[in-house]
């Protein structure tokens, strides 16, 4: 697995549209073959997906994809926001994989980010009120190898 030296990482601003989710992939997908993490690619696409879409459908603000290495042969996907409310899917709560009760066709993006992430958690950013404020939503995947 080639390195590179500083390490490389990449954002993308995303705009309040319903096709930004699909463009991040997108772009996720191209950065991982530019680096030949290709097969990352199901895992981390998954993961960002859930992320973002999560993002457009439960903020009104703008939305950002951060995409950095955290190992060798490890990804971790972000999802920015400027919401400072952290989802309670992603908490401890909840046994691995389990959905909610109650739900239904909708809401189960978290719990697909809890069973398929080598590990996630949120970061809040700043204070409410300050232009910089915000979260961030994470999950990390690794590949595992033959």
């Amino acid at each position: 697995m080639p390195t590179v030296s500083p390490p490389w990482s990449y954002t993308l601003h995303l705009s309040r549209d319903p096709r930004s989710p699909g463009i991040a992939r997108s772009t996720l997908r191209c950065v991982l073959a530019a680096y030949e993490l290709g097969e990352l690619a199901p895992t981390a696409e998954l993961l960002a997906s859930e992320l973002l879409t999560n993002a457009h459908v439960h903020t009104s603000g703008p939305y950002a994809l951060h995409i950095r290495p955290v190992g060798a042969g490890q990804l971790r996907v972000g999802v920015w926001d400027k919401d400072v409310t952290i989802p309670s899917g992603l908490g401890a709560g909840l046994v691995h994989g389990a959905m909610p009760h109650g739900a239904c066709e909708g809401g189960r993006g978290l719990a697909l980010v809890r069973a398929y992430a080598d590990s996630w958690g949120a970061s809040l950013l700043g204070q409410p009120g300050e232009s910089s404020c915000g979260k961030v939503l994470w999950a990390e995947c690794g590949w595992r190898g033959p």
